[in-house]
């Protein structure tokens, strides 16, 4: 069973490695790796934007809490202060 189990798994590399080897032959196959090593660094590039952003959501939650607050403060304020303008 085990026997088995290493020989399908060495055939299995045999082919990993024929594709590997059809697919580094074919024509434009430079480009596309090329292509593949920068997506690398757009992937990290990415992470660090995410990072600055996730730093901005948090400062904005915490202004928008604020302002939250002195609006309920200012609107109670002013809507006491607006009755006794609508009495004068």
């Amino acid at each position: 069973m085990t026997e088995r189990k290493q020989d399908l798994l060495g055939r299995l590399a045999d082919l990993s490695e024929d594709a590997i080897q059809m697919l580094s032959e074919a024509p434009g196959a430079d480009r596309v790796i090329q292509a593949l090593k920068g997506l690398g660094d757009r992937v990290d590039e990415l992470q660090r934007r995410t990072k600055g952003y996730e730093e901005l959501e948090r400062r904005l939650t915490a202004l928008e809490k604020k302002v939250s607050g002195l609006a309920k403060s200012s609107s109670s304020a002013g809507s006491s202060g607006s009755a006794t303008g609508k009495k004068s």
